[in-house]
């Protein structure tokens, strides 16, 4: 067998050509795999998570707020309607933001109608108040 001296022939970015990869095993091509791809965030259309939302909380029979703060706020507008410390159970308590919870939604909810009425989505301070009036509120 004769042996003969090859040159080196340079491609076009200053590498040798005819290498290619250094490491040995197949490629991804040859090995009949596809290369990982990047996972992407998921981008929601805008209102979309609104309405989600909307839809868990119609669902659901918890509380809506929280049950501390509302507690401290029962006892922050008792202390300032009279001096004297009450206590208070924690079913009095539970009673009253369940009746605070259903007065804000009824009120929400006939904004929201009023907000329709007027062609609209938004539920403006105009239609807090057509409401109000409507339920028979004087304003204070």
């Amino acid at each position: 067998m004769v042996r003969h001296k090859t040159q080196a022939r340079r491609g076009g970015r200053g590498s040798l050509v005819g290498q290619g990869r250094s490491r040995g095993g197949p490629t991804f091509e040859e090995a009949g795999q596809r290369q990982p791809r990047v996972k992407r965030t998921r981008r929601m259309r805008p209102g979309e998570r609104a309405l989600r939302e909307i839809r868990k909380f119609q669902g659901s029979t918890d509380l809506l707020l929280r049950r501390l703060p509302f507690a401290r706020l029962v006892r922050e507008i008792q202390q300032g309607m009279s001096r004297t410390a009450y206590r208070w159970q924690g079913t009095a308590i539970l009673a009253l933001q369940e009746a605070a919870e259903a007065h804000l939604v009824g009120l929400f909810e006939d904004a929201n109608h009023c907000a329709i009425h007027g062609k609209r989505v938004t539920i403006m301070p105009k239609d807090m108040q057509l409401a109000r009036r409507i339920r028979g509120w004087n304003r204070e």
